[in-house]
């Protein structure tokens, strides 16, 4: 999580370069999308969206396997106050960086992205034990 988190600030918080290298993997990568006929409408701003929910992700995975299953609302909202917070400390602190209210809802679908892959992943084991709760609890009302 640490690391993570590392890498997120300097992302994220870190004056940016618009003319060098801070956004050159997404130039990049639209120019490899736009090179195939099928996906030339794509336009960065989409990559950037996308990219922004990426990033996010691993926010709610990991928040939610440290919270756990119970604790999944929390992992979100964690996930969407930090993305309020380096919105706002962008717009604040980094006058090189534009706070995007594009990038909250970008951010928070990644969060809720997170969430739902550990939920998914966790259920079966989750209801499995659910069931033998309630067998345990049937049968011993039944030796009662």
């Amino acid at each position: 999580m640490g690391i993570y988190l590392v890498v997120l600030a300097w992302l994220t918080l870190t004056p940016s370069d618009t003319s060098g290298e801070a956004l050159s993997i997404l130039h990049r990568l639209l120019a490899v999308l736009q090179s195939i006929d099928a996906l030339a409408w794509v336009r960065f701003d989409q990559v950037e969206f996308a990219a922004n929910i990426a990033l996010f992700v691993p926010m709610g995975l990991l928040l939610t396997l440290l919270l756990g299953r119970r604790g999944w609302w929390a992992a979100l909202l964690v996930g969407i106050v930090a993305s309020c917070w380096i919105e706002l400390a962008q717009d604040v602190w980094l006058p090189s960086r534009v706070a995007d209210p594009r990038d909250l809802v970008s951010n928070s679908i990644g969060t809720a992205v997170g969430v739902l892959v550990v939920l998914a992943a966790t259920w079966p084991g989750a209801h499995r034990a659910r069931s033998h709760a309630a067998s345990s609890r049937s049968a011993s009302h039944a030796e009662a």
